[in-house]
């Protein structure tokens, strides 16, 4: 499968990057709309968990856990 991004512009899609194609190949397309997506969606989320997580009770179970151990004692 070949991936390359392409802009649609007057009934044409144009590569917008080399492609190794040989002139004159068939193709099939399948197209991966971006239509709707917010770029800023990401940065409008930031703090969103703010408060729902005590970091500190996190940050203790997780060290917490680091000291149960596992893995079988090796035997020499």
């Amino acid at each position: 499968m070949l991936t390359f991004k392409a802009r649609y512009k007057d009934g044409i899609i144009k590569p917008l990057e080399k492609v190794d194609i040989e002139d004159g190949t068939e193709i099939t397309i399948a197209l991966l709309e971006k239509k709707g997506i917010d770029p800023n969606g990401l940065i409008r989320s930031f703090g969103g968990w703010k408060d729902t997580v005590d970091c500190d009770e996190l940050l203790k179970n997780i060290y917490a856990d680091r000291q149960i151990s596992t893995r079988p004692e090796v035997k020499l």
